[in-house]
């Protein structure tokens, strides 16, 4: 059943494309950022998009735009993260992005769709001893919604990445329990962030047994098009078959590979790949060949810096930016780094998926965004719970 979507904070796409493939329609997305809507509305032509301030979205604009659709089902979004996240320099209430989730809720409570989703780093969780997430429940408790929040792993999804995202769903007038849904494939991460992990799923050994193997780098990446840093070409042809049933999946619907294009490596990186194995990182570089910062660093810091990616196992966080110095992202056997659309498989774009702007924009737009497979689990739920069907998802104790 096709239920209608608002997403706010869209970016490039990835919550809807998600979203879409559980059976959502996207009808209005809102993004600030002018090069991340030209993307989305490239991949949602039928979509109204709004390319403003969340600030300036105001009941006018919003009711202009929805009240002749009726009922909307969802809203879903991820307010900016920088604040929240773990990595961040600073990480302060008083920082103006953690107080954006709050504009999202003021939308929320215009609209009141059935359902609410909002994607955030783990982060959120802990930030100012949770006092984000106390807020989150009882603003959406106040207007009539049932919540719960889990963290989630991507490759519990089949997505080949150590990436964690904190979900939260809201329903409507609700007297079940909220579900999230179950692994689906066979791995475990160790998580970098310590007070939450209680949210977070644990493959158990009997479970085991019913899973899907793990995605690999390999099983996203190995039928790309050989290139070399710093080329230019638009479009390639399939070479090969896909070789795997994931790259099956992400070939539907496509004839070409697009966006498969990354930098030229600097003289002193290719002089330290040489020395990088398969699966290695900055220790495998001898000691003269560091950047500086890593000529301080103990061995069991900064695991995965100039890391060769192993392709029997997954990709570390797809960031804004595949640079080796912060993380794992040298092709396993080709002298540069992972392009833009091997960087977008990893994240689960379909390669049907387009891209626009410059390179640098467009690895910011990949690695910003929800990956969609994620987004696909986490749709179902809602449907089936909006349907009062939770067959194929966790119930867990609130």
């Amino acid at each position: 059943m096709s239920r209608t979507l608002i997403d706010l904070f869209s970016g490039a796409g990835g919550l809807s494309c998600g979203l879409e493939q559980a059976g959502f329609t996207p009808v209005l997305a809102n993004e600030m950022v002018a090069r991340f809507a030209r993307t989305y509305q490239a991949n949602h032509p039928f979509t109204k998009i709004i390319t403003d301030d969340v600030r300036n979205v105001n009941e006018k604009v919003l009711h202009n735009h929805v009240d002749k659709l009726g009922e909307i089902d969802l809203i879903a979004g991820g307010p900016p993260c920088q604040g929240f996240s773990i990595n961040a320099p600073v990480r302060s209430l008083h920082d103006a992005r953690n107080h954006l989730f709050k504009e999202y809720l003021r939308i929320v409570g215009e609209i009141r769709p059935k359902a609410v989703l909002i994607e955030n780093v783990p982060g959120i969780v802990s930030l100012g001893n949770g006092v984000i997430v106390r807020q989150i429940y009882e603003i959406l408790n106040e207007m009539g919604y049932k919540v719960q929040h889990r963290i989630l792993f991507a490759g519990h999804y089949g997505v080949p990445q150590l990436r964690f995202r904190t979900i939260f769903i809201g329903i409507k007038k609700y007297n079940g329990r909220i579900a999230f849904p179950k692994p689906q494939y066979d791995v475990n991460a160790t998580a970098n962030f310590q007070k939450a992990k209680e949210l977070c799923y644990t493959v158990m050994p009997l479970e085991r047994f019913a899973l899907k193997p793990k995605t690999t780098v390999w099983d996203a990446i190995s039928d790309m098009p050989k290139i070399a840093g710093g080329e230019k070409k638009t479009e390639y042809a399939y070479e090969k078959e896909p070789q795997s049933s994931y790259q099956a999946m992400l070939r539907n619907g496509s004839d070409r590979v697009t966006s498969h294009w990354c930098s030229r490596l600097s003289k002193i990186n290719l002089e330290r790949l040489k020395h990088i194995p398969v699966g290695g990182s900055w220790r495998d570089i001898p000691f003269d060949l560091l950047p500086a910062g890593l000529k301080k660093a103990r061995r069991s810091d900064h695991t995965r810096r100039y890391g060769r990616l192993n392709p029997q196992d997954m990709c570390s966080t797809i960031l804004t930016k595949c640079d080796p110095h912060w993380g794992s992202f040298f092709h396993p056997y080709q002298p540069r780094t992972i392009s833009v659309r091997e960087a977008a498989r990893i994240q689960s774009f379909p390669d049907k998926y387009q891209f626009t702007g410059s390179m640098t924009e467009q690895y910011e737009q990949v690695g910003n965004a929800v990956p969609p497979l994620l987004a696909k689990a986490v749709g179902f739920c809602i449907q089936n719970m909006l349907g009062g069907d939770r067959d194929v998802c966790d119930t867990p104790q609130e």
